[in-house]
């Protein structure tokens, strides 16, 4: 997406349509990163083992994003811009008015199982089961996130979906259980924006882990780590987990 972006920001100051510039600008801030990528790889950055390929991987990313959006914005946030400048990793110019558009954003595979389409479709997925826990949050029906388990109730075409993400899933949706089910077998569940999806959130049974603060039911199973869930003994004494998306 920051790819894209690029693209779409360069042709913008080409225009001298400023405006649109900060309007993209400030919509992949909240939407795509605060909304969806930095609030999913928070978990990534505070549990994984500090060396971890899941961490670094994400670590990585961010890097790559800071060089590209440091540029963006320094005709127009200029001492922002500047001030950033110096504290990226790595060498760089004396000042970033002489750099030129980052060329170390990677693009989508179009041909990718897990397009572009893909990621949006999950977005929007999580959008919609955000809207259904702050409304049972309200009702005083679940505490945080992270305390709750929650069932989707999807069609065919979302289950292909959603199922390609595994036990990931939960990390997505930030809850300790996500689970995926055929809409047809909908019980006590929150219809929502996202077409074919419907979603019931439950108050999760399990214990709070100390570590992680997922609430899962191996907690207290261990003799050494009895704190702890599974996850955090395998990244405290083991090799560390494993994640592919999320």
């Amino acid at each position: 997406r920051a790819a894209e972006l690029q693209d779409e920001i360069v042709a913008a100051y080409e225009a001298y349509q400023f405006h649109l510039i900060y309007q993209k600008l400030h919509n992949f801030c909240v939407l795509e990163l605060g909304g969806f990528y930095l609030d999913i790889i928070k978990d990534r950055q505070y549990t994984t083992k500090a060396n971890s390929l899941p961490r670094r991987s994400a670590q990585t990313a961010m890097y790559h994003i800071a060089e590209a959006l440091t540029r963006w914005i320094a005709p127009i946030l200029s001492f922002t811009a500047d001030e950033l400048w110096e504290h990226l990793p790595g060498q760089h110019s004396g000042t970033v008015f002489a750099a030129e558009w980052y060329q170390g954003l990677s693009r989508m595979d179009a041909d990718a199982e897990m397009d572009g389409d893909f990621w949006d479709s999950v977005q929007s997925v999580k959008s919609a089961v955000n809207k259904v826990l702050e409304g049972a949050k309200k009702e005083g029906l679940v505490g945080g996130s992270l305390a709750t388990e929650v069932t989707l109730f999807c069609d065919e075409a979302l289950m292909a979906n959603l199922v390609k993400l595994g036990d990931e899933l939960r990390f997505v949706l930030i809850s300790s259980a996500a689970r995926l089910a055929p809409l047809s077998t909908a019980n006590e569940a929150v219809a929502t924006d996202v077409e074919g999806l419907q979603v019931r959130v439950a108050a999760s049974e399990g214990e709070k882990c100390s570590r992680c603060w997922h609430h899962r039911e191996e907690v207290g199973q261990s003799l050494v780590h009895p704190e702890l869930c599974f996850r955090c003994i395998d990244n405290v004494d083991g090799d560390g987990e494993v994640r592919f998306y999320a």
